[in-house]
């Protein structure tokens, strides 16, 4: 929806290019942390056709099969560990009742997540932060969503980080869901990573830094990848007017 309503105000500019880079970068101001709306304007300012090229990045997120896939790649009778909401992933959980979803409470989100869960049918538990721990060495698999995925690094709600950390060493795979638009190239990531998170007081914010040497899979419009693998369908141009 943000992302759609982006690209509505961006349209009002596509034939003023001077206007357009100035729409992009206070968007961007607005939603720092938007992989997806960082993906449109670049792909946008890169264009020949910055209209024709916003109908394509809204057919591209329209088509994005990435729920599809991970509610298919769900093992099944699985117990599964998310932090906070996640949107996609929360989509895909929702149609397997066969599945224990483990809700770890961060940013207050956790109950609502398990309403909603219980609404489809869905066995349910909020873990509250404390217990992250617990849950986590628990679990058959642990998902994270991120928002935005660079090279090394992700950005996940917070709680993302510890999540994985502990998978990683009981020996839990973990999943990283990306989807369209959330896998940027070195340079826009940098932009995204300095501008999303506190270098002083990070531990404040509501989204952190997630190294993928702690990540299992990415779980994009494919399916299940290597993140190896799925690091090589990044489809964001480097543009130099986002890069201040």
């Amino acid at each position: 929806m943000l992302v759609r309503e982006a690209a509505g105000a961006l349209a009002s500019f596509s034939s003023e290019p001077h206007g357009l880079v100035t729409a992009c970068r206070r968007m961007l101001d607005r939603q720092p942390g938007s992989g997806p709306l960082l993906w449109l304007a670049a792909r946008v300012l890169a264009s020949a056709n910055p209209l024709a090229e916003l109908r394509s990045c809204m057919d591209a997120l329209d088509d994005d099969r990435t729920a599809v896939e991970l509610r298919h790649s769900f093992p099944d009778g699985a117990t599964v560990a998310f932090v906070g909401w996640p949107d996609v992933a929360g989509a895909a959980v929702r149609s397997r009742g066969d599945l224990v979803a483990l809700v770890i409470d961060t940013g207050g989100e956790g109950s609502g997540f398990v309403q909603r869960l219980w609404d489809s049918d869905v066995e349910a538990v909020e873990i509250p932060i404390q217990g992250l721990g617990s849950a986590v060495a628990s679990a058959d698999l642990v998902i994270l969503e991120s928002t935005a995925i660079g090279p090394t690094e992700c950005l996940a709600v917070s709680g993302s980080r510890a999540a994985a950390a502990v998978a990683a060493h009981a020996g839990i795979p973990v999943w990283l869901i990306g989807g369209v638009g959330r896998l940027l190239p070195g340079p826009l990531w940098n932009v995204l990573r300095d501008r999303s998170v506190d270098a002083d007081d990070p531990w404040d914010d509501d989204d952190e830094i997630v190294p993928l040497d702690l990540v299992s899979v990415i779980v994009g419009p494919s399916g299940p990848q290597p993140t190896a693998d799925a690091l090589q369908h990044v489809d964001c141009p480097v543009v130099a007017e986002l890069i201040r």
